[in-house]
């Protein structure tokens, strides 16, 4: 999501663009209630970040490449995945949304999905394809909305216990609180349990929400699935080419490679490597662009491959 530093309630009035206009420096200070910095935001459909930047400001910008460039940070060479569903209304829930993300993660691995996040490399290596996912977790107490990163953490750190010891340990919560007002989806964010470092990520509710929906009309899985599950893959390659301060890859304005290609899709349905098939998002290649074989973003530059 894009790399800026928001207020994190997050509704209609009263945001911080704190990049929009310049080219984008990693996020420095904490968020305002405290917690580690909200790295950006998977913005809802139809809501525009940038809307405030000036004629000059966009000018300037459209002259720059598109391109990602590398900020001396470290990537995930690898992701030890595991959920945690958070909710009092997950200890009943009988539908396909944890069994779903079980597989959606597995598939993941080593999928051409991964793949296209394989380019970019930091000062520990080179993002590869090869992830591994420890399942999930139900945690029944009373969630909260993300816009605490803090409380998020907290959340990650009690459920998990110890992170994986690597420092690749990304964990993702999906609440069962709807999005309400928030103008975005989901958001990835980094901080330590026990002094090891990991990534987390935060999914609102997304069932029956216009905004936050791919749309996927296959009937392979429920609304909320499709939902969550194409968001999870913005998040997951952004945490892994640009997972923590001070930044590895995005590009002039701030903008992480899920961010180029939000809310396009260059397939139907893209098959995981376990003949999962879902309905999910590009991703940006810079070595795509160049080359010119990738698909048009919604500025219709051909960065954004598939994965299929």
């Amino acid at each position: 999501m894009k790399r800026m530093l928001l207020i994190p309630m997050l509704c209609a009035a009263g945001f911080a663009f704190g990049q929009a206009t310049t080219a984008a420096a990693p996020a420095q200070d904490l968020n305002p209630q405290g917690g580690p910095p909200m790295l950006g935001i998977h913005w809802a459909r139809g809501f525009e970040p940038n809307a405030r930047v000036t004629n000059e400001a966009k000018s300037a910008r459209a002259k720059r490449s598109p391109n990602m460039t590398y900020h001396g940070g470290k990537i995930m060479p690898t992701a030890v995945t595991k959920a945690v569903f958070w909710g009092t209304s997950w200890g009943s829930y009988s539908g396909d949304k944890i069994s779903g993300m079980d597989l959606w993660y597995n598939g993941f691995n080593i999928s051409n999905y991964a793949k296209t996040s394989d380019e970019y490399t930091g000062t520990n290596g080179q993002v590869t394809s090869s992830t591994n996912h420890l399942g999930h977790i139900v945690d029944t107490s009373a969630a909260t909305s993300g816009a605490n990163t803090s409380t998020i953490l907290a959340e990650v750190c009690k459920a998990i216990g110890s992170p994986d010891s690597s420092g690749n340990g990304y964990y993702a919560v999906y609440a069962d609180t709807p999005r309400g007002n928030a103008n975005y989806c989901a958001y990835h964010s980094y901080g330590t349990c026990g002094g090891v470092p990991l990534q987390f990520a935060y999914f609102f509710k997304l069932d029956g929400d216009a905004g936050c929906d791919p749309g996927d009309t296959s009937g392979l899985h429920s609304q909320g699935l499709a939902a969550i599950s194409n968001v999870s893959g913005h998040e997951l390659s952004e945490a892994r080419s640009d997972p923590a301060n001070p930044g590895a890859w995005y590009d002039s304005s701030g903008q992480e490679n899920g961010d180029k290609c939000a809310w396009t899709f260059g397939a139907p349905l893209v098959t995981f490597s376990n003949n999962t098939q879902w309905k999910i998002q590009g991703e940006w290649s810079n070595a795509a662009y160049t080359a010119g074989t990738g698909y048009p973003n919604s500025s219709g530059q051909h960065g954004c491959l598939a994965g299929k």
